[in-house]
């Protein structure tokens, strides 16, 4: 069957023109801190020795993907919901689906990197500098690239592959399979179930893979001193807000059967633009390191360079 249509036409999260104009502000407001927290990170990391330090190598690669993945869908969001008409080309809507889910990837795996370092650096404190050295890393971060390249090429291999005759209306405010299956005429019972195989299965393993870890590291600091527990059990109650802030909307849409739901939009907001933006907060606000590092890269230096002008 042929594929008669060449764009999409995106309902976005509402058509109520004063909640378009509510969301729009929020949203772009949203948009800039996302920019601004991870930039500050990345280069505060790279501009300090915290990136010598494994988390933080990871908390940088993290920083990145945050930037590239809600870029991919959150300045579209924010300029339709000024645009009468929200059109996106056939090719756009696949290149969109394509990079979303590549970068979502490489978020998905980098928490699950994130978790395996906290995990040897706890349960495995002799063998940390062996286990997590920086070619290592390097290795792992490149490992996580590879497989958000392969899950995301699988999904665009699926839905490139049906025909659309129309209508061409996505209920949501990008490009995803879910509702791009509901538009395909044809039937697509098997290939929603290899959709829910490759997102679901990536989903639903990285998160129990997740959860074991940090229940590993709870059961082990059971052991040390107070002043350590402490230490251990701040660090990992960072990272497993963040998981369960990405994850738990993730797998509520990925996991069930190939279906779309009006509750899918709200959802999907959390893990495009609610994540990214609280990343850098959650993983600054309790982390003593963090913060020393953004007053000595923001603060002092154009303070001693003032001094060494006057």
């Amino acid at each position: 069957m042929e594929n008669n249509v060449t764009e999409f036409i995106l309902l976005g999260l509402s058509q109520n023109k004063k909640i378009k104009n509510v969301c729009f502000l929020l949203f772009l407001l949203c948009y800039i801190a996302i920019w601004m927290g991870n930039f500050l990170i990345m280069v505060s990391i790279t501009c300090s020795q915290l990136n010598d330090q494994p988390m933080y190598f990871f908390l940088n690669s993290l920083a990145l993907s945050d930037l590239c993945y809600t870029s991919t869908v959150t300045p579209k969001l924010v300029t339709d919901l000024l645009a009468e008409s929200n059109v996106i080309s056939y090719t756009g809507c696949m290149t969109q689906l394509f990079a979303m889910h590549f970068f979502g990837g490489i978020e998905v795996l980098i928490l699950t990197g994130m978790a395996y370092n906290r995990y040897v650096a706890i349960c495995q404190p002799l063998h940390y500098a062996v286990v997590m050295s920086r070619q290592r890393c390097y290795a792992v971060v490149t490992a996580c690239c590879a497989g958000a390249f392969r899950h995301s090429f699988v999904q665009c291999l699926l839905t490139i592959n049906l025909p659309f005759c129309g209508p061409n209306e996505i209920d949501h405010y990008f490009c995803d399979v879910y509702p791009l299956l509901k538009l395909a005429c044809t039937d697509t019972y098997r290939v929603g179930i290899l959709v829910v195989a490759n997102s679901g299965t990536m989903g639903l393993v990285t998160f129990v893979v997740l959860m074991l870890s940090y229940l590993l590291i709870l059961y082990t600091v059971k052991a040390y001193p107070a002043e350590s527990r402490g230490k251990a059990l701040s660090t990992c109650s960072s990272h497993i807000t963040v998981v369960v802030l990405f994850f738990v909307p993730v797998v509520f849409i990925y996991i069930r059967p190939a279906t779309t739901l009006p509750e899918d939009k709200v959802f999907a907001v959390f893990y495009t633009i609610i994540a990214p933006m609280f990343n850098p907060l959650i993983y600054t606000l309790r982390n003593t390191e963090m913060k020393n590092a953004l007053r000595k890269v923001w603060c002092q230096k154009p303070f001693l360079l003032g001094r060494h002008i006057i």
